[in-house]
């Protein structure tokens, strides 16, 4: 087959590489344009959110001072408030033990007034001596016979502030010109 060759001259071989500018039409947005205004948005869009960060972190710092004053002065106030307790725990403490003082002091005033009143009740009977034991109170004393002895513990039972009452022992004293007994008695004080 032979060939023959129509066209004109034959083209030049190159020798070097050339460097060709891309052709720019107006079909549509240039690629270089293109990617410029992605990088100019983007830049913008991390400018913004990098001064919306800073102004954020900024505030949160100006938070965070004034909450560290805030708990400064809140340990002040709590400070001063456990003293303030402290302080009114120690009265407290104080004023339980006088109401206790005054609550006792009128426990031998009644414990006696009520004797008082139950002996003069009781004919022919006096006494010569009381001790008070705590929860008991002995009594020791003198009678013109154990009939009295007998209405004595019966008016000790009838006033309400002893119960129990015993008669520890009795005796009959012969030397004096009048014959007496001599008794003593056990009693327990009746809870108010």
């Amino acid at each position: 087959m032979i060939r023959i060759n129509l066209l004109a001259a034959a083209k030049p071989k190159k020798t070097g590489r050339r460097f060709t500018m891309p052709k720019v039409t107006t079909d549509g947005p240039s690629p270089l344009v293109t990617g410029l205004a992605v990088l100019v948005i983007c830049g913008l869009g991390l400018y913004y959110s990098y001064s919306r960060m800073e102004t954020q972190h900024e505030k949160l710092q100006t938070d965070l001072i004034e909450a560290n004053r805030n708990i400064v002065a809140m340990n002040k106030v709590k400070q001063a408030y456990l003293e303030r307790q402290k302080e009114y725990e120690a009265v407290k403490r104080r004023f339980d033990v006088i109401d206790q003082l005054r609550n006792s002091q009128t426990g031998p005033v009644t414990l006696l007034s009520q004797l008082s009143d139950t002996v003069n009740k009781t004919d022919g009977v006096w006494l010569l001596t009381m001790k008070d034991d705590g929860p008991t109170v002995t009594l020791d004393g003198v009678a013109l016979g154990p009939v009295n002895v007998a209405n004595l513990m019966a008016n000790l039972k009838k006033s309400g502030y002893y119960k129990n009452v015993e008669l520890r022992d009795t005796s009959e004293d012969d030397a004096q010109k009048i014959q007496t007994f001599t008794f003593s008695l056990v009693c327990e004080k009746a809870k108010a």
